[in-house]
């Protein structure tokens, strides 16, 4: 009994931890429910057509998006954790980067994809068009994402869950109201209201950071390059995760590439599970691996035995839930259920080496992390690309799992050498010792 009663202390500490996680993880299904519901309503109201215009373009915004910022707000998520007087000097640094990155890219992309995609018949009015849905996607879009990770910054999740679910709700009450309530059944329409639904969020965020202070605006020069290092696995990864899709648009049927599609979306919503416990936990381990990523080993592992058993059961989930599928999605995607299936065990190898490369980057080592990430995401687009056009689709499921196990394989390694040189350095200057998690 006193045993039981000396544990107590211990389990209850631990319980704002939970309730962190189950906050954060509640935010991100919630965020992730309501995507898909958007997503469903455009389809359904847009037509054909316009929806792929609206997919294609948005693809294209998602890759820019990582640039827009240039990784700042990573930066702004390790040094504010530590030390909450840099905020001043990290906001006006994102604030700056933003702005400067953000017009380029828009003027980038208004040159160039008016060539590509006919929102209307009207030259101008097409260019017009085009430059709007940028705007959109690409600045408001990285504003409102900079607003959550401020608040991680701050360790305030509540805030932070406010902003991804407020976010989520708002694009989808948009679409509820213009397809349903106003009859939108164009893109140039849809347009309209994404944009005023996406600078409604802003103006909450405006004011919900406003209370926190005022920006110093200069560049913080030191962390313009591992701004940069951070931001470019990101952009790899995008064209890694599309390799297989466009590839199995052209050798495969209309049936498989929705199906796979749809697939596809529901796997990397389970992921969130994963995703959520990184969330609280990243300023926490650039705390703890202050003075060297060896510092917080204990941390580390406990996070990696923890995403094990995350992952493993929501794996398990997708694959009990799967034959409830083609009553929510429709009977016409046959193979919906295989398809699931067979892909929802590779959150298992995702989960374990996002945790080895959520360490390199909150421990500052962004030249390690973008390694593994960059090198990992611009092979692993090779290896998709023709795995997928070689055997489609069992091809591009082996190549799945092939490149996430591959990508686990590598970010332990990497993580394990930098700990060693860590430890290394620690030594020889007297300052060895782990901090326990």
């Amino acid at each position: 009994m006193p045993s039981a009663l000396g544990k107590l202390p211990r389990y209850r500490a631990l319980l704002p931890m939970v309730m962190s996680y189950a906050a954060s993880g509640g935010s991100l299904i919630v965020s992730s429910a309501a995507q898909l519901l958007t997503f469903a309503i455009l389809a359904r109201f847009l037509g054909v057509h316009e929806f792929s215009l609206f997919v294609a373009i948005s693809a294209v915004s998602a890759i820019a998006v990582h640039l827009c910022g240039v990784g700042g707000t990573e930066c702004l998520v390790r040094r504010v954790a530590r030390d909450h007087s840099m905020y001043p000097a990290m906001l006006g640094h994102n604030i700056l980067l933003i702005s400067v990155s953000g017009v380029l890219l828009v003027i980038i992309g208004a040159i160039a994809l008016p060539y590509f995609f006919d929102i209307s018949t009207n030259g101008a009015v097409n260019g017009l068009e085009i430059t709007a849905m940028l705007i959109t996607n690409i600045v408001l879009v990285r504003c409102i994402l900079f607003s959550e990770q401020v608040f991680i910054a701050f360790s305030d999740f509540g805030s932070a869950n406010k902003v991804v679910m407020g976010f989520a709700l708002i694009r989808t009450a948009a679409a509820v109201l213009a397809c349903l309530a106003f009859g939108v059944s164009t893109l140039a329409g849809w347009i309209v209201w994404q944009f005023a639904a996406h600078a409604v969020m802003l103006f909450f965020c405006y004011l919900a950071l406003r209370k926190l202070g005022r920006p110093k605006f200069k560049l913080v020069r030191e962390e313009l390059r591992l701004g940069l290092f951070f931001s470019i696995p990101f952009i790899l990864k995008a064209a890694r995760q599309n390799a297989d899709l466009l590839v199995l648009g052209i050798v495969a049927s209309a049936e498989i590439m929705a199906s796979y599609s749809v697939a596809r979306r529901i796997i990397e919503s389970s992921y969130l599970s994963v995703d959520a416990m990184n969330r609280i936990v990243y300023p926490g381990t650039a705390k703890a691996s202050h003075g060297g990523i060896h510092k917080a080993t204990d941390r580390v592992k406990k996070l990696f035995l923890a995403a094990l058993a995350i992952s493993i059961a929501a794996a398990t989930a997708v694959f009990i839930c799967a034959p409830i599928l083609p009553y929510l999605f429709g009977h016409d995607y046959t193979s919906l259920v295989l398809f699931v299936r067979a892909l929802c065990w590779v959150v298992i190898p995702v989960g374990c080496w996002a945790i080895a490369v959520e360490a390199l980057g909150a421990s500052g080592n962004q030249g390690a992390r973008a390694t593994v990430m960059g090198l990992g995401s611009l092979i692993g687009a090779g290896v998709a690309a023709w795995a997928t056009w070689y055997a489609p689709p069992t091809g591009t499921f082996i190549s799945y799992y092939v490149i996430e196990t591959l990508m686990a394989l590598a970010a332990w390694a990497v993580y394990f050498r930098v700990v060693a040189k860590s430890r290394k350095v620690a030594s020889q200057t007297g300052t060895a010792g782990d901090v326990a998690a």
